[in-house]
């Protein structure tokens, strides 16, 4: 059977749990990993105990957090496109969207990377440094982002692109390469018994290993150019209306969603800096922490979303389902046994990243009010996937704007007031409660309309 004669019965014929487990255990695992070599940063930096170097880091996250609004764009729009052009045999719509993707990511990031520089001293007032953290943000900002963001971005890109072909182990790999580079250049870079450069080191290495996650994918894609259909000539990447639209139509609304992600924690860093450097640290160490089962949960979700896309595009809706209801039981059972632990064990998870007690203290409050978001968060996730698989960017540009902008920022100005700093923590909860009732009646009236 060849390789493209394999993808066509995993997609088609396989049963629903071996499916599942081909295409998201790979993706759910290189998830993992890309959060412990986040985690990586957090806590070689946090050995240096210098909460300063800790803020550091931490206010840097949601400029880098904005990468993925150019992920999403040209990643889940082409991914997508890609994924439901297989389910119709559309072999030329898929090579075009893979092009476009790729060269249009390129762009992105290197715009990025040059609006940046010439606005640095804006960026960091804006990402609330101040004189004890602004010189360690702009360190860590000039190799992760001056120089780092293209390789960044497409090392995320050309994951989805692989993934869309149901390449799931392939799209981990590259993944994880990277991401395992970082963790073992990390303690050379950033620690005394190393180079000793801190937060810059951190920078440093996550740039280097994204270069390598690159290098991997851009190797396998020349030996696979004979089996695969994806496509990195120039001229493939013209715009052509129905294209763009069909890229734009996703990757726009999921774009949207994550610069809101970036407002949301860039009020979030603001606020509590006017707490000090010890409650910046804390929180930073906190929200990456919680963001390792979120980041299983998102793991799950875009891992079916190749399933998702091609069975809707097809019309086996029946199929579509049953893969969706297996990934929902998996998820939410693991994502409530992951709140569990983080609750009552907050205070020895937190003395693993730093010594530090003013920062263990805060960091024990804040971790307990993220990790009850956590099952809540997994429905939404998994309802924004489907939206993108079967290529319906409203109803998940609806949710972002729900999520951000009608819920979670006024609950963090409400809770502050009522609850001075500890409040924010639980502003996610409250969104997030509210908007997965909501995921789960709208997927359920989705699916009751395609019955019918």
């Amino acid at each position: 059977m060849s390789d493209k004669q394999d993808k066509q019965y995993l997609f088609e014929q396989m049963p629903i749990p071996r499916a599942v487990g081909n295409l998201a255990v790979p993706t759910v695992f290189s998830s993992l990993v890309m959060v412990l070599y986040n985690l990586a940063d957090t806590f070689f930096v946090g050995l240096l105990n210098v909460p300063a170097e800790t803020a550091g880091v931490t206010l840097a996250g949601p400029l880098l957090l904005a990468f993925n609004a150019i992920n999403n764009l040209f990643g889940v729009g082409s991914s997508s496109m890609m994924s439901r052009a297989l389910g119709r045999k559309d072999s030329d719509t898929v090579r075009k969207s893979s092009a476009a993707g790729f060269y249009w990511a390129l762009l992105g990031g290197l715009l990025f990377s040059l609006i940046y520089t010439l606005f640095q001293s804006q960026f960091l007032v804006l990402l609330g440094a101040d004189a004890t953290t602004k010189e360690t943000t702009a360190e860590y900002l000039m190799w992760t982002v001056s120089f780092g963001a293209a390789p960044s971005i497409l090392n995320v890109v050309l994951a989805y692109l692989v993934r869309a072909e149901g390449a799931s182990l392939h799209a981990s790999l590259g993944t994880m390469s990277g991401c395992i580079l970082n963790i073992i250049l990390d303690p050379i870079f950033i620690l005394p018994q190393g180079l000793h450069m801190g937060a810059a080191g951190a920078g440093l290495a996550t740039f280097i290993s994204n270069c390598v996650a690159c290098l991997y994918f851009l190797i396998l894609l020349y030996i696979k150019r004979k089996n695969t259909y994806i496509c990195l000539k120039p001229r493939m990447a013209l715009p052509e209306k129905p294209i763009l639209f069909g890229i734009c139509g996703v990757g726009i609304p999921a774009a949207v969603q994550n610069l809101l992600n970036v407002t949301g924690m860039t009020l979030l860093n603001n606020m509590t800096a006017s707490y000090g450097a010890d409650a910046v640290a804390a929180m930073g160490i906190a929200q990456k922490i919680s963001m390792v089962p979120m980041q299983i949960s998102f793991g799950l979700s875009q891992g079916i979303m190749p399933l998702i896309s091609y069975n809707y595009a097809s019309g086996n809706t029946a199929r579509m389902k049953r893969g969706l209801l297996f990934t929902v039981k998996i998820a939410l059972a693991f994502m409530f046994g992951m709140s569990f632990l983080f609750f009552f064990g907050s205070e020895g998870i937190l003395m693993f990243f730093m010594k530090n007690q003013a920062v263990i203290d805060y960091g024990c409050r804040f971790l307990q009010g993220f990790c009850i978001a956590m099952p809540f968060f997994c429905m939404d996730f998994i309802a924004v996937g489907v939206f993108q698989a079967c290529g319906m960017g409203a109803k998940s540009f609806v949710f972002a704007i729900l999520r951000k902008i009608v819920l979670e920022i006024p609950a963090l100005y409400l809770l502050n007031f009522a609850f001075p700093l500890y409040g924010l923590a639980y502003a996610q909860f409250a969104s997030e409660l509210i908007l997965s009732i909501v995921a789960v009646c709208v997927l359920a009236r989705f699916f009751k309309k395609e019955r019918t």
